[in-house]
């Protein structure tokens, strides 16, 4: 009873009429996270995409202008001489042989995959393991690169990956509640970018339909686009 007072205390500020501007929204955020814990900002953006259809569907990356303070563990599945390079760039786990024999056990201990192009024929083994996790790398989602090190360091730091789930929506994060709101506007904003620019062909309208931000533990702040 007592989160679901807080909850309603938070939603009180919220006018759920008002579509705000981005950076009043993004200060208002910092208001309706009612806990002492520094919650992730997430962001979830309606789209007028249809992902059944091929020519509608939405997968890409976007390099943010300021860290999104998510921990990601990254993987490395790299010849054995880009193991040590790997590392350096801050690849939490960088492997060959030895990583393609823990994805096809389903032992699974990372959130994103990279690889070079000479590896993919190799990767190509635990694709029935990896397509349905999302974790498959892919030229589109820049995680098949010959700059290995370079990527890992953007993914580690600044670098998200936005896709449409079932139902069109995208739903990823900008940042941390204890960050400056022009901050979380600028990420915000540079993801909104993104997205239009690479807006599939198959969608002959406007791509975005509506776009919400709010705190982990929090209600939802429609955002004026």
């Amino acid at each position: 009873m007592r989160h679901w007072k807080k909850y309603r205390a938070a939603a009180e500020l919220v006018d759920p009429k008002k579509k705000y501007p981005l950076e009043e929204a993004t200060s208002l955020v910092k208001k309706v996270s009612y806990t002492n814990f520094d919650w992730t900002v997430e962001i979830h953006i309606q789209t007028n995409a249809n992902p059944k259809y091929n020519d509608q569907n939405l997968r890409w990356t976007v390099v943010l202008p300021h860290w999104t303070g998510k921990k990601v563990v990254v993987a490395a599945f790299v010849s054995d001489d880009k193991i040590e390079e790997a590392k350096k760039a801050g690849a939490d786990i960088a492997w060959n042989v030895d990583l393609m024999a823990d994805i096809t056990k389903w032992d699974i201990k990372f959130d994103v995959l990279v690889t070079t192009p000479d590896m993919m024929r190799d990767l190509a083994k635990a694709a029935r393991v990896l397509w349905p996790k999302w974790l498959m790398p892919s030229p589109k989602a820049g995680t098949v690169t010959p700059k290995i090190s370079e990527t890992i360091e953007e993914i580690k730091k600044w670098r998200v990956e936005f896709k449409l789930d079932k139902s069109g929506v995208i739903h990823t994060w900008i940042g941390k509640v204890s960050f400056d709101e022009k901050a979380l506007a600028e990420n915000a904003q540079a993801l909104i970018n993104a997205m239009n620019a690479a807006k599939p062909s198959g969608v002959k309208w406007t791509l975005i339909n509506k776009v919400y931000i709010a705190p982990s533990m929090g209600p939802g702040i429609q955002v004026a686009i």
